[in-house]
């Protein structure tokens, strides 16, 4: 089953678990594992740091270049997006080339479901010249996205609201500029509230001082990923105050970057080593890195793998047992998916702490992951932050996706170990990779 990258993903309803499943003529037949593997998986760029390399360099004052550039529906999004603005981006060779323009409305951008688009753009277009109205897929009304917007209207920008206040669609129309100054963000619901000020701040007329006053800061790392891509830009930042952070006015330069493989994409494919047993290599793995996923060879390690990097190779081996962790995930919340169906395969019972946030993600995935584990007869449960996954025998079945990528690939993880899994939607893969059916089936081929 195809899918075109920008092509409207299946609205998110979670349901509740019944005794019977339903038949989805379309589901993909996840395929069981035969053995233990032995397989080399190429991971594109990361979707993080393309979507934010390109708003940095549409920011720019000189054109910019990026190398290894991730193609996916979350992507191509962002590049349209500041497309509508005025911004050119060159997307048809190897590389993506961004040449920077005076920023314009009107516009109509369109958000499909990916939160980097919701969030990023709307500053963006503060500093247009005209209406900019921004909607996307039925999912995306649900995600909330009342702190950008309070923030945008505190600083001066008009913001109109087109539907439910404090959600999609609404339209942001600016004057060509931003004032800036201080303003106060509670982005306890997503770490993307903060970075979407930040990268445009240096474009602000006084720069941007950005205050979290929310109880709880989830996936700071991807935070600490937009501050280092700022002062790599030559942008000042100053974070020394713990939830603050000052942006000075200035330029943001325009650089030829080359983008880290996806690391929370790496990790289905990694933990596929810990249920088959054998080994799984991924290439171009960084020494350091802001982002989640470089925590997921440690963790690995607590659930009964061993790690290996050489060189730039991370290479997994398991055994086909899997051991039951307890863990906080909060600085990684987006690999949560992907634990939770390794933990659903253990031999002993896991607790997933720290993220609670993921009830605003694609769908509410800690109610998704519950209902779908229990749907092939496991024992997951949600507490007020996380999940508790306690291990059953696991049956065939229909695995729900919701349109969330991450729900997809946890169906093909479970598949693996249980026979007769059938994943609905796989496609909704494309929203951050493209060729996840193929990589997947090539990994065991």
């Amino acid at each position: 089953m195809t899918q075109h990258p920008l092509a409207p993903a299946v609205e998110p309803v979670v349901e509740p678990v019944g005794p019977a499943d339903r038949v989805v003529e379309d589901a993909w037949d996840a395929p069981t594992a035969a053995g233990p593997l032995d397989a080399t998986v190429e991971v594109p760029g990361s979707k993080s740091l393309t979507n934010r390399y390109l708003v940095l360099a549409a920011l720019a004052d000189s054109p910019g270049r990026l190398r290894g550039a991730l193609r996916s529906r979350d992507t191509l999004l962002m590049a349209q997006a500041l497309r509508g603005l005025g911004v050119q981006v060159d997307d048809e060779g190897q590389d993506w080339v961004v040449d920077p323009a005076r920023l314009h409305g009107p516009a109509t951008i369109d958000c499909g479901l990916a939160g980097t688009v919701m969030r990023f753009v709307p500053p963006i277009a503060a500093l247009a010249d005209g209406p900019v109205r921004f909607d996307g897929d039925a999912g995306a009304r649900v995600r909330p996205m009342a702190p950008v917007l309070s923030a945008l209207r505190s600083l001066g920008v008009e913001v109109t609201d087109e539907g439910e206040p404090g959600f999609l669609p609404f339209t942001v129309t600016g004057t060509g500029a931003v004032r800036g100054g201080a303003v106060d963000v509670d982005a306890s619901g997503s770490s993307q509230f903060v970075s979407a000020l930040l990268l445009a701040g240096a474009r602000f007329t006084r720069g941007l001082t950005l205050r979290h006053t929310g109880a709880t800061l989830p996936s700071l790392p991807h935070i600490e990923m937009t501050i280092d891509l700022l002062r790599a830009a030559g942008v000042t930042v100053d974070d020394s105050v713990p939830a603050r952070w000052h942006v000075e006015p200035g330029p943001i330069a325009g650089r030829d970057v080359r983008v880290e493989p996806d690391l929370s994409n790496a990790a289905p494919f990694l933990c596929a080593a810990l249920v088959a047993g054998g080994t799984v290599r991924v290439p171009g793995w960084p020494t350091t890195s802001t982002q989640p996923g470089a925590l997921v060879p440690g963790i690995l390690e607590q659930m009964g793998a061993t790690t290996r990097l050489d060189g730039d190779v991370l290479a997994v081996t398991g055994t086909g047992r899997v051991h039951g962790v307890d863990l906080d995930l909060h600085a990684a919340g987006e690999i949560a998916p992907t634990i939770a169906a390794l933990a659903a395969l253990a031999d002993s019972p896991t607790r997933l702490r720290g993220i609670a946030h993921l009830r605003g993600h694609e769908t509410d995935r800690l109610a998704a992951l519950t209902t779908e584990i229990n749907r092939l007869g496991g024992h997951a449960e949600e507490t007020a932050d996380g999940l508790t996954i306690t291990p059953a025998p696991l049956h065939a079945g229909t695995v729900r996706t919701y349109a969330d990528h991450r729900m997809a690939t946890a169906g093909a993880l479970l598949g693996l170990a249980v026979p007769g899994v059938r994943v609905e939607d796989v496609a909704t893969t494309t929203k951050t990779l493209p060729d996840f059916v193929a990589m997947w089936e090539g990994m065991l081929a």
